[in-house]
């Protein structure tokens, strides 16, 4: 009785592989930026925190799907979040253009990832509490996103760095101090994709696909601006609604 008793007790302190593999891969794909970043390519860099950013969209679905959600998946992928999302881009950021401005850079870049480490840690503690349509504070990888897309985005057009290092200063602080705000971010959780859409979705979303794949650098940028624009807008717009029902 007592070794079945220690097999059970062994078998419970056990992690589920499948989930925690695709959190490893995009842990690996933020250090990979990292060095690609030191090693001055910066384009691979930008490349590996996109990819990090689908790793890590998938591990808490497959973990939903296969059932084997647990709390040291949890606290592992909140880990890989902070190196991904939060360190990587500051890093690879700071190399390509913050490096050469002192100070000033080197504190945008902390900004950036104190940013992600207080974003992360504050939805850990509020995620039973927490209203599911909507984020507090921009998500650290879109944070991420708007960093890596303005780089490519510079790369591509090519960019002076010299030119364009002011407004990468103020993004890269702008984009902590976003994580950390009040400001609500939708979630798209109330978005039923198991449902039937107008065959009118199926080909806008097709067109949408396309016109990424067709220009990855400039629309990915554009659209983690826009949504962290939209985080201001929704909550200004909710807090006008509410003192208009309140006037009555």
């Amino acid at each position: 009785m007592a070794t079945e008793k220690r097999s059970g007790q062994h078998r419970r302190r056990g992690i589920y592989l499948l989930p925690n593999l695709f959190t490893t891969g995009a842990l690996f794909a933020g250090f990979y930026a990292m060095t690609s970043a030191i090693n001055g390519h910066f384009e691979t860099a930008v490349v590996a925190i996109f990819a990090a950013m689908i790793l890590d969209g998938l591990d808490g679905r497959v973990a939903r799907l296969t059932n084997t959600q647990s709390e040291f998946g949890v606290q592992y992928d909140s880990l890989s979040d902070m190196v991904s999302f939060g360190l990587a881009p500051a890093i690879v950021m700071y190399i390509w253009t913050l490096s050469g401005m002192g100070r000033a850079g080197m504190f945008a870049a902390f900004v950036h990832t104190a940013g992600g480490a207080l974003r992360l840690a504050r939805f850990n503690t509020q995620v039973g509490t927490a209203d599911k349509r909507y984020f507090q504070g921009l998500p650290s990888p879109a944070a991420a996103a708007i960093l890596a897309g303005f780089i490519w985005f510079g790369l591509e057009h090519g960019y002076d760095v010299q030119v364009v290092k002011y407004f990468a200063l103020v993004l890269t602080i702008c984009s902590g101090l976003l994580m950390v705000s009040n400001f609500r971010y939708s979630s798209f959780k109330e978005i039923d994709f198991k449902g039937k859409v107008p065959f009118i979705v199926a080909i806008a979303v097709m067109l949408g696909i396309s016109f990424i794949m067709a220009q990855p650098q400039t629309t990915l940028f554009f659209l983690a601006l826009a949504y962290a624009i939209s985080g201001p807008v929704v909550t200004l717009v909710m807090r006008k609604r509410r003192l208009q029902e309140r006037k009555p």
